[in-house]
C-alpha cells in the first residue's frame, strides 16, 4: 500500500471537528472518468500534480456540495497508484449521505472509463490493503466492509450504486472484495527462528593438577586412595 496523507483542512466537514468510533468501512467509487487523485486531493504536494482548475476538495464546499471521505485511491501524476488519507480516520466524514457517516470510514476509488483492467486491478488491490490496515487498526473484520449501494439497501446511505457499477465489469463484487480482505487478514508471516548463539572464538584450556610423584608404587596407591576418598573419583596413576 502506498499510503500518504493530505488532510482536507479547508473542507467544511473537517472544520466541524466531529469524531466517531469506526465500526465499519464503506467502499465508494467516484462515478467520473478521471483516475487522477489531483482532481480531488490538493493542493499539489509534488506527487499529485497540479489541478489546473483548482477544483479539488480541499475547500469549504467543493462543487457546492457537502462531501468529504476519509481517503481516495487513484493515480499520481506519474501514473503510479497511491492512497491519500484526507480526514483523520476517526473524524465523522461526509461520504454516505446517511447514518453510516456516524459509524463508517469512507474510501473513494477514482474511476476511469471502467474498461482498463490493469488500472482496476491496481486500485482494487490498493483498496484491499487499505481495508486490511484499517481492520487491524480498529479491530474490524471483512464483515464490517460494505459498498455504498449496500449501505443504501440497509437504509444507512443515499441511493447510489457504487461500486457495483464497476466491479462486475472485471469479475469482482463486494463479496469477492470481502473474501480477498479476509484472505489477506488471515495471512501470517512465520516468525524466523531465533539466531543461534555465536560460536566462541576462544580456544578451550585444560588445567591439570598434579599432587605428587612417587618412586614406590605403594605410596602412589595410598595417595590415589586419599584423593578418591576426597571425591575426585576420576583420579588415576600415570606412569612416567
Amino acid at each position: 500500500m502506498n499510503l500518504r496523507e493530505l488532510i482536507l483542512t479547508e473542507n467544511a466537514c473537517y472544520k466541524t471537528g466531529k469524531t466517531i468510533v469506526p465500526k465499519g468501512i464503506m467502499v465508494h467509487s467516484t462515478g467520473a472518468n478521471n483516475p487522477y487523485l489531483k482532481r480531488y486531493v490538493g493542493p499539489d504536494d509534488g506527487l499529485l500534480g497540479k489541478n489546473q482548475y483548482n477544483n479539488y476538495w480541499n475547500q469549504d464546499r467543493p462543487d457546492g456540495r457537502q462531501v468529504c471521505p476519509h481517503a481516495f485511491i487513484g493515480k499520481l501524476a506519474d501514473g503510479s497508484i497511491a492512497t491519500y488519507q484526507t480526514l483523520p480516520w476517526n473524524h465523522r466524514g461526509w461520504h454516505a449521505g446517511g447514518s453510516a457517516n456516524d459509524t463508517h470510514i469512507g474510501l473513494e476509488i477514482c474511476e476511469d472509463n471502467l474498461t482498463d483492467a490493469s488500472y482496476f486491478n491496481a486500485v482494487y488491490q490498493e483498496a484491499i490493503e487499505l481495508c486490511v490496515y484499517l481492520c487491524r487498526l480498529y479491530n474490524l473484520t471483512e464483515k464490517n466492509i460494505i459498498g455504498h449501494y449496500e449501505g443504501y439497501q440497509r437504509g444507512i446511505a443515499s441511493n447510489h450504486g457504487d461500486p457495483k457499477n464497476w466491479f462486475p465489469m472485471h469479475g469482482k463484487s463486494m463479496d469477492s472484495f470481502r473474501a480477498d480482505v479476509k484472505k489477506a487478514l488471515n495471512m501470517t508471516t512465520a516468525s524466523p527462528p531465533p539466531p543461534s548463539p555465536p560460536l566462541s572464538t576462544e580456544s578451550k584450556k585444560l588445567y591439570r593438577v598434579q599432587v605428587g610423584a612417587y618412586a614406590i608404587k605403594a605410596n602412589a596407591d595410598a595417595m590415589l586412595a586419599k584423593v578418591k576418598a576426597a571425591g575426585f573419583t576420576n583420579a588415576f596413576i600415570k606412569t612416567e
